[in-house]
């Protein structure tokens, strides 16, 4: 495979067809039963357009991200790679967290993600914004605890 056609197919936003889901729940499920437990790498018999045989050696970890992203395509979700290395633009971690631009910035603004300048524009890393996204999400979790017993102790039967 051509690298433009690799680089065309990571950046594809669209839904997956109802034959693409189909093909994608079977994949995983027959991807997964073949993968070993214990094994660093796993070997795969491929058939190439030629109808020749090429034995592959894959990674577990690229396999199992296989598996991922060929489950949340079955689910029918779109699925989107970024490098854990990656910077994003404000607007790109924005998007990934759910909220504006101009409230991210004011996030930038007050410290609480670490970014840099080049030139005009700042940059967020990948894992700074996942790293502020699971602590959100923690302590979101935490407050519906919080408000869950609150509702139990005053009898709401929620």
């Amino acid at each position: 495979m051509k690298t433009l056609e690799i680089i065309e197919m990571l950046n594809v936003q669209s839904l997956p067809s109802a034959e693409e889901i189909a093909l994608a729940k079977l994949s995983s499920q027959e991807l997964s039963a073949v993968l070993e437990a214990n094994g660093d790498v796993q070997n795969f018999n491929v058939v190439g357009k030629d109808g020749e045989h090429h034995s592959v050696k894959l990674p577990a970890s690229a396999v199992k991200l296989m598996i991922e992203v060929l489950t949340q395509l079955g689910q029918g979700n779109s699925v989107s790679i970024t490098p854990i290395h990656a910077e994003l633009t404000t607007q790109e971690a924005a998007d990934m967290l759910n909220m504006s631009r101009p409230t991210f910035i004011k996030l930038l603004d007050s410290g609480e993600l670490a970014h840099n300048r080049t030139g005009n524009r700042r940059k967020v890393a990948f894992v700074d914004v996942m790293k502020y996204k699971q602590n959100l999400d923690a302590k979101r979790l935490t407050a519906l605890d919080e408000l869950s017993a609150l509702d139990q102790e005053l009898n709401l039967g929620y």
